[in-house]
């Protein structure tokens, strides 16, 4: 579990196949104080174990289906990459609750820079209009924002400068993909809601729960 508030970025230093995945190498500065083999670190909004450590860098392996699910699936030697550790018992929860569990991708269509802040249009597959809500939390690429604006299969975030500059955000340009990820506590309200497979929340259904 992690709260969406990037720690630094790291560069992706090696890649190569194992298997039908990929095993990344990842340098870093910051995350390594109390950084063990079996963590979770998430990596560009997407949950990975740490698999070793050396130096300053460590690696991860990560597997078929999150390649075809994520933007790893495409990443570059050189890419730099947000990262953050996982939560603690004593951690500020400074964010929103983020899994790591990339819902889809999404795309970018517009970046306005403004006086102190800039605007991120992202679009989306129109499936997943249900999982946004104005003023809620969305996680792109591991970074934790709040939705400014939702029409059907786009959505609008402001970004302050210093999340801007310490995150991949700068990276980014019109046309870059970005891993989504729905606000987890939202998701399982909207499947309740819908009945998770079952008749959802109807009239009758109230007056039997008492309502």
């Amino acid at each position: 579990m992690f709260t969406g508030l990037v720690e630094e970025t790291g560069i992706l230093i090696n890649k190569s196949r194992k298997g039908n995945g990929l095993t990344l190498t990842i340098s870093a500065h910051h995350i390594f104080d109390d950084l063990k083999i079996g963590d979770s670190v998430n990596v560009d909004g997407v949950c990975q174990t740490v698999t070793s450590i050396k130096a300053n860098t460590f690696t991860v392996d990560t597997v078929e289906e999150t390649l075809k699910k994520t933007t790893l699936g495409h990443i570059n030697m050189g890419d730099k990459v947000n990262l953050e550790r996982s939560l603690t018992p004593s951690s500020r929860l400074g964010g929103h609750f983020v899994a790591g569990h990339v819902d889809c991708t999404g795309r970018i269509s517009k970046l306005i820079k403004l006086s102190s802040s800039y605007e991120v249009y992202v679009e989306y597959p129109t499936e997943y209009d249900d999982n946004l809500i104005p003023v809620g939390s969305i996680a792109i690429d591991g970074i934790s924002l709040t939705v400014a604006e939702k029409g059907t299969g786009f959505f609008k975030v402001a970004v302050i400068p210093h999340t801007w500059e310490v995150t991949c955000l700068k990276n980014k340009n019109t046309g870059s993909e970005v891993n989504l990820e729905f606000d987890l506590l939202g998701k399982y309200v909207l499947n309740i809601v819908k009945g998770g497979g079952k008749p959802g929340m109807t009239e009758e259904w109230l007056r039997k729960m008492g309502y």
